[in-house]
C-alpha cells in the first residue's frame, strides 16, 4: 500500500483547519516550552535550548496555574470534530492528574534513579545538536544554567522536608551515587566539555573556554546536590519504600492513562507470569532437547555465532537490524513514510543501564534514536536475547507508533503529535509489538523466542513485583507480605541477568511506583482492544486497519484509545 502519503502523512495530505481546542492544545505546548525548555528541545523547538525550567515551588505553581488555565478553557470549547474530542478527553485527563499530583505534594518527593529532575537536568544534554558554532553557544549557556537549575530543585526537596514529604533513604542513597559519579573530574560533564567539536574546524577559544567554566559550574552544582543528599535528605528520608494505595492507584492512573483494578491486576500477573514460565520452559526443550530454562540458555551463551563484542559491534548490529527490519515491514505489512524509514541506533554516554528511545523532533530533522545504556563492565551482548529488543525500541514498536504521530501533522496538533500519551500506551504497543513480530515470522528461531519470552516474563513479574511490594500484597510464594528485600530476590528468579541490572530494575520500581507494570498491563489493554473490535467488525475486521486508525490517533491514555476505537 502507498496510501498513507496521499490520505493523512506529512506530504500531499489535505491540512485540517486549525480548531479552537487544537489552538487550546497549542497554547499548552507552547506554555510547556516556556516554563520548561528541555521539553522544546525534545520536540526540535531551540529557542529556550539555552536555559533550564524553575524547578523551585514557585515554579511548580506557575505550572500549576497554566494547567488550570487550560483545563477552564477546555472546558469552554466547542468540539468540532472526533480529533477534537480526542484531544479535549485526554489533554484533560492529563492536566486534572497533574493536578491531582500536586495536590498530594508527590513534587516535593520527586527523587528517583532513572526520572526526576537528578537525571533530566543531565540528560537533556544528550538530545542537544552539536554541529554547529551555535549549537555549542546553547549548551555553553545551558550548562552555565545547571547551578540555578540545581538551586530550584534543592528548594523543592527542601520544602519537602519541612512538610514532612520525602522520598525513600534507598532511592536518595542511590541517586547520591550518580550524581557523584556526574560531578567527578572525570564525570560527564567534564567529559562532554573536554570532547567538544564541529564536524569541520575547531571551536572558537572563547567558547571552547567558556563550555570548560559551564562544566566546572555544572560538576560544582551537582557536587552541591550530592552534598544535600548525603547531608540534610538521606538521614531524613523515609525508611519504608512502599508508597501504599493512596499514592499508588495515583501513579498508576498517570503511567496508563487508565484506571483498573489494582488487586484483580495483580493476580492477573500472578497468573500470566506462570505462563510465561511454562512457555519459555516449553521453547526452552525445542533448544535443547530435555533441557531446562536455564540450562538452555547456558547452551546459547556458548555459542558464539550469536555473541557481540564491544559496543562498536552493538551499534553496528542494532542498526542493521533496524534497517532491514524497516525495509521488509515497510514492503509487507506497514505503510512506513519515508520520514520515518530512518532510526539511529545509539551507545548512551552513560553508563547507568537500561535502553530507550527518543522520538524525532517535529520536522525530522533529528530522527528517532534508539539508546543503549551499556552498564559499567559490560562488554559482551548476545544477540538472542536482544533481537525483540530492538523490534521493541524501533519498528514496529516505538519508532514505528512515535514516528506516525510525528508524521501525521496535517491532522494533529503538535501536542498530540509529540507530548501526549502515557506509558501503558507506548510501552503497552511495544510489547505488542514483540508478539506481532513473533506472529510474522521474525521470531521463528527457538533462541530468538526464548529471548523475547525473557523480556515478556519480566514485565510480567514487574506487574506482580511493583503492585506487591508497594500495596503490601501477599507473595506469591505464601512467604508472608511483600517487602523491598524480598522483591530482589523474586526479580533476580525471574530474570536471566547479572546483578547490577537486577538492582538497578528493582531501584527504578520501587522508586517510580507504577510505571513498571504499566508495560504489561497496557500489553493486556491494547490485546483487549483488538480483540474487541475483532468480535465486533466480524468478517470485516483488518488487523492492518486496526493497527492504522490506532496508530493514527497520536499518544493517548488508554482510557482515551479505548472510548476512540469504540
Amino acid at each position: 500500500m502507498t496510501t498513507a502519503k496521499s490520505t493523512n502523512g506529512a506530504s500531499g495530505a489535505v491540512q485540517r483547519p486549525a480548531t479552537p481546542i487544537d489552538k487550546i492544545a497549542e497554547d499548552w505546548v507552547d506554555t510547556l516550552v516556556d516554563l520548561d525548555p528541555t521539553v522544546g528541545t525534545y520536540i526540535g523547538r531551540t529557542e529556550g535550548d539555552g536555559r533550564f525550567g524553575d524547578f523551585s515551588p514557585a515554579g511548580h505553581e506557575r505550572y500549576i496555574a497554566e494547567a488550570t488555565r487550560i483545563i477552564t478553557a477546555l472546558d469552554a470549547a466547542t468540539v468540532i470534530d472526533d480529533v477534537d474530542r480526542v484531544t479535549q478527553t485526554d489533554l484533560r485527563a492529563t492536566l486534572a492528574l497533574e493536578l491531582e499530583s500536586s495536590a498530594a505534594n508527590l513534587q516535593l518527593r520527586d527523587l528517583n534513579v532513572i526520572a526526576s529532575p537528578a537525571q533530566g537536568i543531565r540528560e537533556i544534554f544528550d538530545l542537544m545538536p552539536t554541529k554547529t558554532v551555535d549549537d555549542w553557544s546553547n549548551i555553553s549557556s545551558r550548562l552555565g544554567a545547571v547551578p540555578n537549575a540545581v538551586d530550584g530543585y534543592i528548594e523543592t526537596l527542601r520544602l519537602g522536608i519541612e512538610r514532612g514529604v520525602t522520598p525513600a533513604r534507598r532511592q536518595v542513597l542511590e541517586v547520591l551515587a550518580q550524581v557523584q559519579r556526574h560531578s567527578a573530574n572525570d564525570g560527564f560533564f567534564a567529559e562532554f566539555a573536554s570532547e567538544a567539536s564541529l564536524e569541520q574546524g575547531s571551536l572558537p577559544a572563547s567558547l571552547a573556554s567558556d563550555l570548560g567554566l559551564g562544566a566546572r559550574r555544572s560538576a560544582s552544582a551537582f557536587e552541591k546536590l550530592g552534598d544535600f543528599l548525603r547531608n540534610d535528605l538521606a538521614p531524613v528520608a523515609t525508611e519504608a519504600d512502599a508508597v501504599g494505595r493512596d499514592h499508588y492507584a495515583l501513579t498508576s492512573r498517570q503511567f496508563l492513562g487508565a484506571t483498573i483494578d489494582l488487586d484483580e491486576t495483580y493476580e492477573w500477573g500472578v497468573d500470566e507470569l506462570a505462563r510465561m514460565v511454562s512457555e519459555q520452559e516449553s521453547v526452552a526443550r525445542q533448544i535443547k532437547p530435555g533441557a531446562t530454562v536455564l540450562e538452555a540458555i547456558a547452551f546459547l551463551d556458548t555459542d558464539p555465532s550469536r555473541k557481540l563484542h564491544g559496543t562498536d559491534a552493538l551499534q553496528k548490529w542494532m542498526q542493521e537490524t533496524s534497517d532491514r527490519a524497516v525495509a521488509e515491514l515497510a514492503d509487507t505489512q506497514f505503510d512506513i513514510p519515508d520520514e520515518i524509514k530512518a532510526i539511529e541506533c545509539m551507545i548512551a554516554p552513560t553508563q547507568e543501564g537500561g535502553i530507550y528511545y527518543t522520538g524525532p523532533t517535529d520536522d525530522f530533522s533529528r530522527p528517532g534514536r534508539m539508546w543503549w545504556s551499556v552498564p559499567v563492565g559490560v562488554t559482551e551482548f548476545d544477540t538472542w536475547r536482544e533481537l525483540t529488543t530492538v523490534y521493541h525500541e524501533g519498528v514496529p514498536g516505538h519508532h514505528l507508533q512515535i514516528g506516525q504521530a510525528v508524521y501525521n501533522r496535517a491532522k494533529l496538533n503538535t501536542w498530540r503529535r509529540q507530548l501526549a500519551g502515557t506509558s501503558g500506551h507506548a510501552e503497552g504497543w511495544a510489547l505488542y509489538a514483540e508478539r506481532l513480530m513473533e506472529q510474522l515470522g521474525y521470531l521463528d528461531d527457538p533462541a530468538d523466542r526464548l529471548g523475547m519470552l525473557d523480556g515478556q516474563r519480566m514485565r510480567a513479574a514487574r506487574v506482580v513485583l511493583d503492585i506487591g511490594v508497594h500495596l503490601g500484597k501477599q507473595r506469591p510464594d505464601g512467604g508472608g507480605k511483600w517487602t523491598a528485600e524480598y522483591a530482589f530476590e523474586f526479580l533476580g528468579q525471574n530474570v536471566n541477568m547479572n546483578e547490577g541490572f537486577v538492582k538497578f530494575e528493582v531501584n527504578r520500581y520501587l522508586g517510580w511506583p507504577g510505571q513498571a507494570p504499566s508495560y504489561k498491563v497496557g500489553q493486556r489493554i491494547w490485546e483487549q482492544l483488538r480483540d474487541e473490535c475483532a468480535a465486533r467488525e466480524g468478517s470485516s475486521f483488518s488487523i492492518k486497519e486496526f493497527h492504522r486508525r490506532a496508530l493514527d490517533l497520536g499518544g493517548v491514555g488508554l482510557d482515551t484509545l479505548r472510548s476512540a476505537l469504540a
